[in-house]
């Protein structure tokens, strides 16, 4: 089993940046493919990034291409978002998750963190 916690959340205005920390314990080599979820308020669950084990590949939604980085560094059992533009519309719980399949599809990661709060306003 694996355990996530997210941090790094918090409340900025439109166009700062915040980058979220996902540290995973227990069974680590369970983590090989890993993304980042969000979901704001009256909202389903949305797929924002994920990554591969080497780190060299990743996948994102098309709402935040362009603005959001993910990364990740093994040594650390850590995988980070760097948003950058930061809208609105961008205000959610972001989750991070993992799992066996490189998709966008929640179903297919089995261990999910807690939440971190990022809210977006001016």
């Amino acid at each position: 089993q694996v355990q996530l916690v997210e941090t790094g959340g918090g409340l900025v205005q439109p166009g700062d940046s915040l980058r979220l920390s996902c540290t995973a314990s227990g069974r680590i080599l369970a983590t090989y493919h890993m993304a980042w979820f969000r979901q704001a308020p009256g909202k389903e669950r949305e797929f924002v990034q994920g990554i591969w084990w080497s780190g060299v590949r990743t996948y994102s939604g098309d709402s935040v291409k362009g603005r959001f980085t993910i990364s990740r560094d093994n040594n650390k059992n850590t995988v980070y978002l760097q948003m950058n533009s930061l809208k609105p519309e961008d205000t959610a719980v972001y989750y991070c998750a993992s799992g066996r399949h490189a998709t966008m599809s929640e179903t297919e990661f089995s261990s999910w963190g807690q939440g971190t709060q990022v809210t977006v306003s001016s």
